[in-house]
């Protein structure tokens, strides 16, 4: 007969055989749990020529692999049309519910008298995400979120995931259902915040939260890290990020941006843009730690692969 403390025990142990028999993100990429993966996504593409000049420059040249386009923003169709003719490079959506610049302006996709609450005195976005949640709610934020999405995949854009600009939809909590729905009725992968992250933020469970929908996305994600960045300088900084890798896969976000006439009438951050494009489109220093490293760059269509294939697996099964 078995004892009870036997059968406990048994139990513990078939639990923890089952957990360590599941595979990681990186395993279900078809990669090595001990390799360290990279994930060099490029904010604001759209905003701008400059932008998408030095952004369409990363991917071919650089280690860039991937990018999330300003659907609102004046330069989308040029953007949009590069991504349609270049159908192997790797195109997120950076939903947009605000407008920062103080003389560079823009819109909602959606119709105004759909999003009342997102247009500012002068008809443009807010200016941040606070005077979103204070004048808005997360029901127009869904509607402009769902049109900018639209119009890209009506583009030609072949949308591979979704994150959102200045965060809006990431730091409130009642934005963050309206970002989960988005990535299941689009099926698509989401930016997270790493684990440490969200549990300092209060958090805790969010990816879970995400994961039990079916929504993948990578193991860490570079942001705690960020007040090192001006202290540093941007090559530094990065070098050290790079150098430093967890095994698993790591999102790490830029802006790049060539240092025109029209960027610095833009933008403040004209100079750090720019030399984060230098860093990740030309600097052979920066390209040989990568290879010295041994690490391995994607962009997120494999997760978003990923992602579909484990629910149509999931629907086969519950037929």
């Amino acid at each position: 007969m078995i004892r009870p403390i036997a059968l406990l025990f048994c139990s513990l142990a078939l639990t923890a055989h089952a957990h360590a028999a599941e595979p990681t993100l990186a395993e279900k990429l078809g990669y090595k749990a001990t390799d360290k993966i990279l994930i060099v996504n490029g904010d604001d593409v759209g905003m701008s020529h400059s932008a998408n000049l030095a952004t369409i420059e990363c991917l071919e040249k650089g280690i860039m692999r991937t990018a999330t386009i300003m659907v609102p923003c004046p330069w989308f169709p040029e953007i949009a049309n590069y991504a349609k003719t270049h159908p192997e490079k790797d195109f997120g959506i950076h939903i947009t519910h605000t407008s920062e610049w103080k003389f560079y302006r823009w819109g909602p996709v959606a119709s105004k008298s759909e999003v009342p609450g997102l247009l500012d005195p002068d008809g443009y976005l807010w200016g941040d995400e606070e005077a979103v949640y204070k004048a808005s709610n997360p029901k127009e934020a869904l509607i402009e979120a769902r049109a900018q999405i639209k119009k890209a995949l009506a583009a030609g854009v072949d949308v591979t995931h979704i994150d959102s600009h200045m965060g809006t939809l990431q730091l409130n909590p009642e934005y963050l259902d309206t970002y989960l729905q988005l990535a299941v009725e689009f099926n698509v992968p989401a930016r997270m915040a790493s684990a440490e992250t969200l549990h300092r933020f209060g958090q805790a469970g969010l990816r879970e939260k995400f994961a039990a929908k079916g929504i993948v996305f990578p193991d860490y994600f570079v942001y705690d890290e960020l007040p090192l960045y001006r202290q540093m300088g941007v090559k530094p900084f990065w070098t050290q990020i790079i150098k430093n890798l967890k095994p698993g896969v790591t999102e790490l976000y830029i802006h790049a941006q060539l240092p025109t006439d029209e960027a610095q009438a833009i933008s403040g951050s004209w100079k750090t843009r720019a030399e984060e494009f230098e860093t990740f489109a030309k600097d052979p220093e920066i390209k040989k730690l990568i290879a010295d490293e041994g690490i391995i760059l994607i962009g997120y269509r494999p997760l978003r692969d990923l992602q579909r294939r484990e629910a149509e697996a999931k629907a086969r099964e519950s037929k």
